[in-house]
Formats: structure tokens, C-alpha cells, sequence
């Protein structure tokens, strides 16, 4: 149904935006061209011509109606690669005629002018690309490229970690890389992981040995305050967390949940409790940082645990055809294809945009934030109970990088005494250092060394046992699943009774 004068003014009203532009008249091709690729380029939008730069209307008369209809044609055909297919509406005002220009999303970005030159909008305004990274995206929003199958320079099969492959392989295909009939080199590109004799992102980040040789900035950072706020100057703890995606997954799942209460929700006093937040929402939210985030973009992930929330932080906001209302009801994009099927079976993840939903009903506080200017997504889960005050010692400056040593005061170090009300009475008594409350908060269910090491983000075998393990053991807080074959391969820890009683005086 035609618009009307009425209607006309309602939208001028809203003034120019990334989706609006004013134009009085237009004489140049090039110039008019450049205006219709910037929308096209950055999600679609309308240009009025006729309409002054604070939304007055000045009117066209049929003879300026007549002339800009055929620039428009010629720009939108002739000085555009490939063309656009805007559409023209004729508004008859007091004043004279509007002409409403809808360009639609260009399904083919980028769109370049005569020049070569990529447009997109800024705002009100439009400006030039030429960072490769952003002539990057617009090539991934138009599916021409993705960022998972793009080769790693400098990298080959010697990169892969031949074992973790196989045993995924295996698992997959229910045999070994081997008795495929094919060279490894060929077999990794058989399943795209590979590009010629270089590995590419997907084939680096799910079975490299050490991926952030080649790609840095493709990790966690992970910092607990005990605050609400960044600015503040003390942290809880903190952890920078590299390896494949499947190692990041568990280090920063870790991470968070020894950070975070137990609370006792109905059960009794005995019983480790429950985790504050699910672990199935946290799992869930993890997994699409991962999976989604913009890969095209060298920033790491960050997660950041507050007193009162959750921070999940990945680079890349939402293609131009999801909203937040939109993956809240399941709506997805894959912005990484090659990577997802893969990760699939390699991490908790289901696909068919069923995360999002997933995680809402585990737990329905939790909010999304799509920052384009920013260019970042941001899940952001609220929390059930504050953690105690006077807590940590420590300054954060800079990025947070490595590990929290030494003692942390308060909560942790100190002695553990005090009469257990409710269920239990006793103390639980002895000096519980730092690196001994790190493996208690870091061990759940069975773990094995390697396990608790990779769980703390510790390297050296030796500082582990000496610093963490053998107290645990010791104080009694700990025990081998195997006490017999204390050497065994299969040799698992577990919270003893006086453990879980330590934890949950502290939850």
C-alpha cells in the first residue's frame, strides 16, 4: 500500500541512522553509487531523495523525479560490481515529491563502486574498508568464505597431534586413520581439515599441538573478581587458557565453577550441594563461544566471573540476520561449518541453534548483548549469592595473564576451625594452603593427575605433586581411588567426607 505524507513524516522524524539516509538531490553517479553499496553492504536500508540532512522535507518536481530515476539506474547498474536491485516509491508531499529507495541486503558482498572501493555505513555516515580483516567478514556474511577452512601459514602434519586425531577418528568412523587406504596429509584434507600440506584453522584448533603457536590471540582469558565491576584492583583468580578447543572448553568450564558456590538447595548438610549456576547452561554458553565466535577476528574469548554475574565474551557480533530475539527462539547462522561438524563430536555441542533455548530453561537470567560497534557478543548469567568479602590479596594490571600464586588469604588460607552447625558438628582443622584450596574447588567426580593438572593449568608434574597433591593427600582432604597401586595408569583422586565438609563451609 502506497505511504502517504503522514506516514513519510513519521519516519523522517527518526532522523538519519545506519539504515536511513537523506538526500536533498543527487547529480553524480559515482557518488549516488556509493551510497547505494554502503546499504547493501551493512544489512539494507532506505535512501530518501528529496528530504534535507535534518529531515525536511524540499521536494522534487517531475522533471527532477524523471532525472534521478535514471541515475538511479545507472548507478545502481552501471557503477556498481556486481549491480544492485534497489526498489523506488514516489511519495507526493505538499512540497513536492520524495523518492523512497529500499536497498535490500545484498546477498553477493561485497559490493565495490567503480573504483574498487568497498563502502559500508558508519552510522549516519558511510566509509571506505580496507582493513583486510573486515573485507574479510563481508565476504564471510555473503558465504563466499569462512574462516575455519582458511590454511595456517607455516604450518603441515607435523602440527597435528597424530594421537588425539586417531582417537577421534576412530571413535567417528569406528577405525583407525590408518586402514583408510590414504596418507594422513590427503585423509585431513579428505575431511577438510587441511588445505594442501598446511593445516587450516578447524584441523589447528581441534587436533594441533599447540595452536597458539600460530594463532595467539585464539584463547580464553579467564579472570575472577571479587567485585562487580573491572576497574576494580584486586582479582580471586585468574588463568589464561591455550591448547585445542576441547582442552579450552574444560580449563575455562573449570575455571568458572571454582569460582563459583554450592549451594545446599534442600539437600543435606553432608552433601557437596549444587552448583549456583547449572553446569548445563554454563556448558551450553561456552560451547557457542566457541563454536560461533568470529574467527576473523584476533581477540581471545573472555570469561569474567563478578560477584553478582557471569561474563561470557566472544569477538564477532551477530551476523546481520539474527537478533538476540531471534537465537533466543532457536534461530542460528554457522559461521563456522567445517569446525562445527567436527566439534560435534568433540565437544557438548548439538547444533540446530538449540543452545540458546537449552541454556534459557536451565536457567532464565540470562542475558544477551550484541555489541556491533563493539563487535562482540556477550552472554551475560546472573548469579544466586555473592562470595564473601575480604577474600583475595593481589593486583590485576594489564591483561590478566598466568597463573594465581602464593597464598590467598581469607576464604582460603588460615586456619579452617569453627563449630559445623545443622546436621554435622566437629571442626574441620589444619592449615589449608592456597594451591590445596585451588585442587579441592577444581575436583569433581574422579580425575587423574594429568586431569587436575590440565584443571589448574599447571605444567610441571613436579611443582604439582610437591604443591597441591601431596598435601591434599596428606591433610586427609583427598583420596587415591586405588590406595593399593598408588603408581597405577588408572589411578584416580576424589574428595574425601573431611574434603567435601571443608568445601561446603565455604560455599
Amino acid at each position: 500500500m502506497p505511504m502517504n505524507e503522514a506516514e513519510l513524516q513519521q519516519q523522517l522524524a527518526r532522523g538519519e541512522d545506519s539504515r536511513q539516509q537523506f538526500k536533498r538531490d543527487a547529480s553524480n553517479a559515482d557518488s549516488l553509487a556509493a551510497e547505494l553499496a554502503a546499504l547493501a553492504n551493512s544489512g539494507g536500508g532506505m535512501l530518501w531523495l528529496g528530504v534535507q540532512d535534518d529531515g525536511q522535507i524540499s521536494g522534487l518536481t517531475a522533471a527532477d523525479v524523471r532525472r534521478l530515476n535514471q541515475l538511479l539506474s545507472n548507478a545502481a547498474s552501471q557503477h556498481i560490481r556486481p549491480p544492485v536491485h534497489p526498489q523506488t516509491e514516489n511519495i507526493q508531499t505538499a512540497r513536492g515529491v520524495v523518492i523512497a529507495v529500499t536497498v535490500p541486503d545484498g546477498l553477493a558482498k561485497p559490493y565495490l563502486d567503480n573504483q574498487g572501493r568497498i563502502w559500508v555505513k558508519a552510522g549516519a555516515d558511510k566509509r571506505h574498508v580496507t582493513a583486510r580483516e573486515e573485507i574479510q567478514r563481508l565476504f564471510q556474511r555473503a558465504g563466499l568464505v569462512h574462516a575455519d577452512v582458511i590454511a595456517v601459514e607455516r604450518s603441515s602434519v607435523a602440527d597435528l597431534d597424530e594421537k588425539a586425531f586417531a582417537e577421534y577418528f576412530q571413535r567417528r568412523y569406528g577405525h583407525m586413520p590408518e586402514e583408510a587406504g590414504q596418507p594422513l596429509a590427503q585423509l585431513l584434507n579428505n575431511l577438510g581439515l587441511a588445505d594442501g600440506a598446511a593445516l587450516n584453522l578447524s584441523g589447528l584448533l581441534l587436533f594441533g599441538r599447540h595452536p597458539q603457536r600460530y594463532r595467539p590471540a585464539f584463547m580464553v582469558k579467564a579472570v575472577a573478581l571479587p567485585g562487580v565491576t573491572l576497574s576494580d584492583s584486586r582479582y580471586l583468580d585468574s588463568e589464561d587458557i591455550d591448547g585445542t578447543l576441547a582442552v579450552q572448553y574444560q580449563r575455562s568450564l573449570a575455571f568458572i565453577k571454582r569460582n563459583l558456590h554450592h549451594v545446599q538447595a534442600g539437600r543435606g548438610f553432608n552433601t557437596l550441594g549444587q552448583l549456583e549456576v547449572p553446569e548445563a547452561a554454563l556448558e551450553e554458553l561456552l560451547v557457542n563461544a566457541f563454536i560461533h565466535r568470529d574467527y576473523f577476528t584476533s581477540a581471545s574469548i573472555r570469561v569474567l566471573v563478578f560477584a553478582d554475574r557471569i561474563e561470557i565474551i566472544s569477538p564477532g557480533h551477530l551476523p546481520d540476520n539474527l537478533s538476540v530475539q531471534a537465537i533466543r527462539h532457536g534461530s542460528t547462522n554457522r559461521r563456522n561449518p567445517t569446525l562445527t561438524g567436527h566439534a560435534t563430536h568433540i565437544l557438548p555441542y548439538r547444533g540446530l541453534g538449540s543452545g540458546i533455548a537449552r541454556a534459557l530453561r536451565q536457567w532464565p537470567t540470562i542475558q544477551f548483548e550484541d555489541d556491533v560497534p563493539g563487535n562482540q557478543f556477550k552472554a551475560v548469567i546472573a548469579r544466586t549469592h555473592a562470595p564473601l568479602t575480604g577474600e583475595v590479596t593481589g593486583e590485576v594490571t594489564g591483561e590478566v595473564t598466568g597463573e594465581v600464586t602464593g597464598e590467598v588469604t581469607g576464604e582460603v588460607t588460615g586456619e579452617v576451625t569453627g563449630e559445623v552447625t545443622g546436621e554435622v558438628a566437629g571442626e574441620v582443622a589444619g592449615e589449608v594452603a592456597g594451591e590445596v584450596a585451588r585442587l579441592l574447588r577444581a575436583l569433581t567426580g574422579e580425575m587423574s593427575r594429568q586431569q587436575l593438572q590440565e584443571a589448574l593449568s599447571l605444567r610441571h608434574e613436579d611443582h604439582f605433586r610437591k604443591a597441591y597433591l601431596k598435601p591434599a593427600l596428606a591433610a586427609g582432604l583427598i583420596e587415591m581411588t586405588q590406595p593399593d597401586k598408588p603408581r597405577s595408569r588408572t589411578q584416580r583422586y576424589r574428595l574425601t567426607g573431611q574434603g567435601r565438609q571443608w568445601l561446603t563451609t565455604r560455599s
